[in-house]
């Protein structure tokens, strides 16, 4: 339990320079070691090669972690690359917390890309401040630099066995050009010490204690609490409020009333009736008391059972082509038999287990802000935005996360505390209820899926059609956004993996109600459940074993090329040549689970099985679910199992931990939905917002991570999708139902 002290900002920021732990300063270290907050030191006192290294005279090495912590351990693993190169002791490094700034490049902590997208630039990092210690050692002893090593925190010349620490080679390592990059020598894979080693969290004694700091234990002198009260329905405003009869209650400070946004939402606060108040709970009750006649919005009308059946009906009929190859409409004429199913996926809420929160200060020309979030750059836009400042005068610091799942990458939070500390001319932390997060967030998408399957006298599948329709995160950006992106639709559905001659992918328009926003795997949520659903459903009507099938689809050994088949594929921004879609790596992952978990002997067991399998974020997973159903219907999960390839791990115990948790969240997304009437979001907390409680979460997860070569995918999100085909294949199995619309059931008929 984190504790919360009441102190003036001076001194808490004094104190927190010299304490162990999660300072203001948001340097995160492990208690056995003292704090280090130098990374602006100058030159003649450090050797700064980059902005993620400072190597300071004393020894101690301060690594700069560029991506927000949510619980990924990724302040544990960029560090583990630096150190690789470097050859540094851990003993003398300190970890600090990068405020939001364009010099080190994207900070968004999102679409699982914080290792892949920096593994290699880390490792350079690491290797320049290892050549520069070298070149300074080489230097005093009049050596040859390619006789200079670096190991535990020392330069070692190989011929004498002479070594001399870090720290004392600064003052003239400092003073040296960075190298080129052909003069950098990477370590070979065989000699690597500390990537793809476990390792423990350098922040889990910190947060095992009560010392690490979140966005929700912010504590500033002077500071007062708001709690907002946001409009029922998106792009509502405030007609009347009772503000008067609010500010005489105790502890009340003020009351604030928030211009409604027009759209589009993009990252702009919802408006509302914000109460600023001594103490939370004094905001809070105040919040309750306020009686607000608010405005007419479009969005009054949403009512999502409706819209419900208007996107299955829009996914049965002709949509417009994004991807095709042979011809479907021939294929269908020619099938000796059809297969056709809908399936359907509701909203969901990311409900992260801390709500937003932030805290600013804000000054005529300048503004500092704490917040847990997971884009500081973006942030620091908006705030500079909102408040009218130069983005260079607007400081973001980025405190721990209870987890994100995409929530905490859009910034309306942030600048509600901005506007309001301005307003203000006091420090205001804003904190978001459960209520808050649960109704007034920007909500996974709904979803419909149409698919059609042909088969042959042989009972092969000749022809695949799938039609996806739902509203696009593109809308909280462009309210003319009617239909699925291209970005969109690549994360599960055109690069299906199926080795099928007449192939046809559709989308269809739906148009927007709420805030749709990113969730942790995205549309590879729903593409998934369909899919992997379907497959299994063409299983069990041919008599097919559901692997067997799932290889026969996927087909030979291959890198697919979507040109082929009139497609634009954006692989999740990386390059095919260096990220092909490799058939071969998810078969061989499927293979994995099902060796396992014992798959081809689980009738002959009594076990009722699911499988699924997804590439994502350049990954490859697949996953088992093994469920029982007890006599009154309540279904529980013994056992999962989880194959992963995601190319080169930095920390595989890490990347269990991922999988693990990863697979929990999938199985959430199977049994939760969000749903509105009238425009308003009806669920508002977990007692009617379902996620896996105990009974739903399995007793035992199995981890498979299949070591690989290649270059590094995503780890945080992959896990995810399978989770939900996986569990509805399972309950089928044991029951018989076919589940084809989200939420799953948590009681079933037994077969």
């Amino acid at each position: 339990m984190t504790e919360t002290i009441s102190t003036s900002r001076r001194a808490f920021l004094k104190r927190s320079a010299t304490a162990s732990g999660f300072t203001l300063g948001l340097t995160l270290l492990p208690a056995s070691r003292p704090s280090a907050m130098f990374a602006d030191a100058p030159a003649s006192e450090s050797l700064t090669p980059s902005v993620f290294i400072a190597i300071h005279k004393n020894g101690d090495v301060d690594i700069t972690c560029h991506r927000s912590e949510m619980g990924q351990q990724i302040r544990t693993s960029i560090p583990q690359v630096i150190v690789e190169e470097l050859g540094a002791d851990w003993q003398h490094v300190n970890v600090v917390q990068a405020t939001g700034h364009p010099k080190y490049g994207d900070q968004n902590t999102d679409g699982s890309r914080s290792i892949r997208r920096n593994f290699d630039r880390l490792r350079e990092a690491g290797a320049t401040a290892a050549y520069l210690l070298r070149a300074a050692a080489a230097k005093g002893w009049q050596v040859d630099i390619n006789d200079c090593d670096v190991e535990n925190h020392h330069v070692k010349h190989t011929p004498s066995g002479k070594r001399i620490a870090f720290g004392k080679l600064v003052a003239v390592a400092a003073t040296l050009p960075l190298p080129e990059p052909d003069q950098l020598t990477l370590k070979a894979r065989e000699d690597w010490q500390s990537i793809g080693k476990p390792m423990r969290s350098l922040d889990i004694h910190a947060m095992t204690s009560g010392q690490a700091v979140y966005g929700q234990d912010v504590i500033l002198d002077n500071m007062c609490f708001a709690v907002i009260q946001r409009p029922p329905v998106v792009f509502s405003g405030v007609e009347s409020v009772n503000d008067a009869d609010i500010k005489k209650m105790s502890g009340v400070v003020d009351v604030i009333t928030l211009p409604a946004p027009e759209a589009p939402a993009m990252f702009k606060p919802l408006g509302g009736v914000a109460v600023i108040a001594n103490n939370t709970w004094q905001a809070w009750q105040a919040s309750r008391a306020l009686k607000i006649k608010w405005s007419d919005s479009p969005n009054a009308g949403y009512d999502s059972a409706a819209y419900r059946e208007q996107l299955l009906a829009t996914a049965t009929t002709p949509g417009e082509v994004v991807r095709q190859q042979g011809n479907f409409a021939e294929a269908k004429q020619q099938a000796a038999s059809l297969m056709e199913a809908q399936y359907y996926a509701p909203h969901l809420a990311q409900a992260p287990m801390e709500p937003p929160a932030a805290t600013a200060v804000v000054t005529e020309d300048k503004a500092e802000i704490w917040a847990c979030t997971q884009t500081p750059q973006s942030a620091r836009q908006v705030v500079a935005a909102a408040l009218n400042l130069d983005p260079e005068n607007v400081t973001i610091n980025v405190t721990l996360l209870g987890g994100g799942f995409g929530r905490k990458s859009k910034p309306d939070f942030v600048v509600e505390a901005a506007l309001l500390a301005k307003a203000m001319k006091r420090p205001v932390k804003v904190v978001w209820r459960r209520e808050d997060d649960i109704q007034h967030g920007y909500f996974h998408t709904v979803s419909a899926q149409a698919l059609t399957a042909t088969l042959n006298e042989q009972n092969q599948v000749t022809g695949w059609l799938h039609n996806s329709v739902f509203p696009s995160i593109s809308s909280t950006f462009n309210p003319a956004a009617n239909k699925p992106s291209d970005g969109e639709l690549d994360l599960g559905m055109v690069d299906t993996p199926f080795n099928i001659e007449n192939l046809q992918l559709e989308r269809g328009e739906a148009e927007a109600h709420v805030r749709i926003g990113w969730l942790r795997s995205v549309a590879n949520v729903y593409h998934a459940f369909a899919i992997q659903s379907f497959v299994d459903e063409i299983a069990q009507r041919t008599g097919k074993d559901q692997q067997a099938l799932l290889l026969e689809l996927i087909g030979p050994d291959r890198h697919i090329d979507f040109s082929k088949s009139n497609a634009k594929y954006g692989n999740y921004g990386d390059p095919l040549e260096d990220y092909p879609v490799d058939t071969a790596r998810l078969k061989n992952v499927i293979n994995t689970v099902c060796e396992k978990a014992n798959w081809s002997k689980r009738h002959e067991q009594g076990r009722f099985l699911g499988l699924a399998a997804h590439r994502s974020f350049l990954t490859y997973a697949a996953v088992i679910i093994e469920v029982d159903v007890d006599d009154r219907g309540n279904w529980s999960i013994p056992k999962a199992y989880v194959a992963l390839d995601a190319g080169t791990v930095v920390n595989p115990e890490h990347v269990r931990a991922q999988c693990e948790g990863g697979l929990i969240y999938g199985i959430s997304c199977a049994i939760g939905q969000i749903t509105a009437s009238n425009g308003q979001i009806n669920e508002s907390n977990f007692h009617n917002y379902q996620v896996a409680r105990m009974p739903q979460t399995p007793v035992n997860v199995e981890v498979i991570i299949v070591e690989s070569s290649a270059p590094p995918g995503g780890v945080g999100e992959p896990p995810t999708p399978p989770a939900a085909p996986a569990l509805a294949n399972a309950l089928f199995a044991a029951t018989g139902q076919r589940l084809r619309e989200l939420p799953l059931p948590l009681t079933v008929k037994k077969a």
